[in-house]
């Protein structure tokens, strides 16, 4: 696993901010319609481009409402690194399904680094696939139990969504539960990323299906 893609793991492990503690104000309509003039709060000194789809305000609260998720309780969990920025928001569904699971945990993180980066680092795990015609890959790392993860390309670089199922039986869930209706959910988001992001015509990456 990529280190940034460890962060993300991390940060639904503990639920921080690099910058700015606390649960996130509710997104907004003007807030989703203004995102790409707005200076974004985390940037770094890379030369990257500037991460321009923030999730804990470009997503609107009746999109994760509306997939299970408590977005009055979301979490800021911003990680600077320097030679590369993720703007990240954590949330819960606490939906219990008896004997089966207690609920999800998700992170999604919006970085600066290219897609091509990320299959370099879990190429091991991934599989390349399309979500509203745009490219992303799917990963699932036998070595992170009950853990799913889908990547989007975007004009500025990924949007991560990781997803840890809490299962109320002991053990493990079967790997296919790992992923169970996870890519509706990503691909509702992925409508609120183009319209702040259109994408621009795709050059060869290096990924292949």
């Amino acid at each position: 696993m990529g280190r940034w893609g460890t962060a993300a793991l991390a940060a639904l492990a503990v639920v921080a901010t690099a910058c700015s503690p606390g649960s996130a104000e509710p997104a907004t309509s003007d807030e989703a319609s203004t995102s790409a003039t707005r200076t974004p709060r985390v940037t770094d000194d890379s030369g990257r481009p500037p991460v321009t789809f923030d999730p804990c305000y470009d997503i609107p609260d009746d999109v994760m409402t509306a997939a299970g998720y408590d977005a009055a309780k979301k979490e800021l969990a911003d990680m600077p690194m320097g030679t590369y920025t993720f703007l990240g928001c954590t949330y819960r569904d606490r939906n219990q399904v008896p004997g089966v699971r207690r609920g999800y945990s998700l992170n999604i993180l919006a970085g600066n680094v290219s897609l091509t980066e990320e299959l370099d680092n879990n190429r091991h795990i991934a599989t390349t696939l399309t979500i509203n015609d745009r490219r992303a890959l799917l990963e699932i790392d036998t070595n992170r139990s009950d853990t799913c993860k889908y990547v989007l390309e975007t004009e500025f670089g990924i949007v991560m969504f990781t997803r840890i199922l809490h299962t109320e039986r002991p053990g493990n869930a079967l790997v296919e539960e790992w992923c169970a209706d996870f890519e509706e959910l990503v691909a509702a988001v992925e409508r609120q990323i183009l319209s702040l992001n259109p994408p621009t015509a795709m050059s060869d990456s290096g990924v292949s299906n």
